[in-house]
């Protein structure tokens, strides 16, 4: 019985003793990584965007009072000068009104006249004087706001350009502010182009813009930039400005479509590429963890992230990285900063996948 009760216990022991030495060498396994080589990114020194042509002024031009159009003097595409008439209102019902405040005008500035000379001599008080000079400013005001009505019958253009076109015909009943034309000015017209976020932030790189068309074949027409939105529109695109300088070329037309180059002025900063995989935030800063192959641990390493491209790598540039450096690539967030780690063996014919 004793004999059987020692074989027990010395099995409980040495089970219990397996048992402590996997743990242990579960607690000291080191964790398998997937790496990548850190290389170096072509400078891009060119990009490429669709663009359309916009007419330097583009408006609609209205009358500033309602009434039935009389007549319109232009045609559509017709050229026309700044201060031309260009079509005209029924002035009748805005003349009798003038008429009509003239006359009580005249009658009012009399009566002032009068009062004004009796004041000066001592033969009127202070409050028929006061009375007789307000009133005449009452009737005055209301007697110019009548001649600018009936002067508001007449559109005249306000620049240089072309009519597009009519939106109201001859005879037809337009209210105050209605739109009538349509116009376009004859300067040199603007290119505008939509950006995304990833190049609106290297926007001082900018350095040079040219643009082409397909009608123009062999033709390349320089720009001068206008001015860059600073606020995203509803798709997170900033609208660049750009004059198109077109002595000596061709002159496009509005609504046309273009091909914008902007050529790009990288500096001295070498670019780095890494799988974005490799890239994460750690204390507000983002890094990538290098591996060092001497003593297999990771270190944390802090870069600059420039943009993220569409086949899964990240651009960025870095003081203490350079071609060749071995990140990790997959699992950051699992591991620390000084942590020792075993790469997974690189892939090849026989080992796809970097498993064996």
């Amino acid at each position: 019985m004793k004999t059987l009760s020692f074989w027990i216990v010395a099995l409980l022991m040495s089970s219990f003793i397996v048992s402590c030495k996997k743990k242990k060498k579960e607690t000291n396994k080191v964790k398998t990584v997937k790496t990548d080589t850190v290389h170096i990114e072509g400078r891009q020194t060119l990009l490429q965007y669709p663009g359309k042509v916009k007419a330097s002024q583009d408006i609609t031009l209205a009358f500033r009072v309602s009434g039935t159009i009389l007549r319109i003097f232009v045609q559509d595409g017709q050229q026309v000068k700044a201060g031309q008439l260009l079509a005209e209102l029924d002035p009748t019902d805005y003349q009798i009104q003038l008429n009509a405040t003239e006359a009580q005008y005249q009658q009012v500035k009399s009566e002032t006249e009068r009062v004004i000379a009796l004041y000066n001599e001592g033969g009127t008080t202070p409050v028929a004087y006061d009375k007789a000079v307000y009133g005449l400013k009452q009737i005055t005001a209301l007697y110019e706001h009548h001649k600018d009505e009936l002067s508001y019958t007449k559109l005249y253009a306000p620049f240089n350009g072309f009519i597009q076109k009519h939106l109201f015909k001859a005879h037809e009943t337009v209210g105050a502010g209605m739109p009538v034309l349509s116009m376009v000015g004859q300067g040199a017209p603007e290119v505008e182009i939509n950006l995304p976020a990833a190049e609106y932030i290297r926007r001082e790189q900018f350095s040079d813009y040219q643009c082409t068309f397909n009608i123009y074949p062999g033709k390349v027409y320089p720009l001068k930039l206008i001015g860059i939105t600073h606020k995203a529109n509803a798709n997170q695109l900033y609208t660049m400005r750009l004059q198109l300088m077109t002595e000596g070329l061709p002159m496009p037309s509005a609504g046309m479509n273009t091909l914008v180059n902007i050529h790009l002025n990288n500096g001295e900063s070498q670019e780095l590429k890494v799988t974005s995989g490799a890239v994460l935030q750690k204390n507000g800063k983002s890094g990538v963890y290098v591996y060092d192959p001497q003593n297999q641990t990771v270190c944390f390493r802090s870069i600059d992230l420039i943009r993220l491209t569409n086949n899964g790598y990240a651009i960025i540039t870095s003081n203490v990285l350079k071609a060749g450096d071995i990140v990790i690539s997959a699992g950051v967030h699992r591991i620390n900063d000084g942590e020792k780690v075993q790469p997974l063996p690189p892939v090849t014919q026989t080992n796809v996948g970097g498993l064996l």
